[in-house]
């Protein structure tokens, strides 16, 4: 196992150094993150990420953000592998192309901990642990948001609905998406899903995918949307358009959607700590090398969070 005396933390546009000089006897690990700037969830867990191991007297980092390009990724994962860091985490910006730079990981001795998003399966025995969300059962808890809200009023035989996913290929979208579409003809059978269209975790992306939504359906009773962001966008595009009484649930609350429920606009969501997200990702890389016994899929809990229950939780952060 390789020991190392420097502390450094590498973002996506420069190279900062935190927390002074490091310890001796400190496990060296590296993160490849998918693409920090693209929404304040990702900006939350980095500053977490790097809160917690600055807090921790055992532990170095090299920070790294792909900016959302897989080959950046790959080139990054490469590069740890070269410093020899002692375990990797990465959050994939695709759970499909970067296999094979998991597996080469893999096959120099350096364990992988993926965190929230996770790689393709086929990439699983590349991995020692996953830790993040169980996103199919956020898709299916956001369903049953949205059923149980159209049986309270009444239209859960005729209701006709939209469905804005993530960046596609991602595997967080597609889980999502599956986990929503999968649940939802269980437990609403009748409602109609009438088109489906990426929004890319971006809010004005996914408000100008809800104005082509609105011009195309007269009739729009209820949107899904992959994360809070883009839900929030489809929210302003229907304020925008003066159509009312559309039902809006998302999943991964943020700020915005929490003051949109609030507000009444918005119904509901799951609710996801990125600061959770980033401790469970620190400390599992840190419990594999002190060989530990992890779970292969070390998810925690993310509950549902609707305008009925919103004073149990406290407005996220990011």
């Amino acid at each position: 196992m390789k020991l190392r005396n420097a502390f450094v933390a590498t973002t996506a546009t420069a190279a900062l150094t935190f927390g002074g000089a490091a310890f001796a006897d400190t496990f060296k690990i590296g993160i490849t993150q998918n693409n920090v700037g693209v929404d304040s969830y990702q900006t939350t867990y980095e500053k977490a990420f790097i809160e917690a191991a600055d807090g921790n007297d055992g532990v170095e980092t090299v920070v790294l953000d792909a900016g959302g390009d897989v080959a950046r990724q790959i080139a990054q994962m490469e590069d740890l592998i070269q410093q020899e860091v002692d375990a990797i985490i990465i959050w994939p910006t695709n759970g499909e192309a970067v296999i094979p730079a998991v597996r080469k990981a893999h096959q120099a001795g350096i364990p992988v901990i993926v965190t929230n998003s996770n790689i393709a399966e086929q990439g699983f025995d590349f991995v020692k642990s996953f830790s993040g969300p169980d996103n199919i059962t956020q898709g299916q808890r956001s369903a049953e948001i949205m059923c149980d809200k159209f049986k309270e009023m009444g239209i859960e035989n005729e209701a006709q609905i939209v469905h804005i996913t993530g960046q596609p290929g991602y595997t967080t979208a597609i889980e999502r998406a599956q986990g929503f579409d999968e649940r939802l003809p269980e437990v609403c059978p009748n409602v109609t899903t009438l088109e489906t269209q990426p929004g890319d975790w971006n809010r004005e992306k996914s408000q100008k995918v809800m104005e082509a939504f609105l011009v195309k359906y007269d009739d729009i009773d209820g949107v899904y949307a992959g994360d809070d962001n883009m839900g929030v966008g489809a929210l302003n595009a229907a304020k925008a358009a003066g159509r009312d009484g559309i039902i809006f649930v998302g999943a991964t609350n943020f700020a915005v959607g929490y003051e949109a429920m609030a507000a009444g606009d918005y119904w509901g969501s799951i609710y996801q700590s990125p600061v959770d997200d980033a401790k469970a990702a620190l400390q599992t890389a840190i419990d594999v090398l002190e060989g530990k016994d992890v779970p292969f899929l070390n998810y925690f809990d993310t509950p549902k969070i609707t305008q009925d229950n919103m004073g149990d939780f406290t407005k996220p952060v990011f």
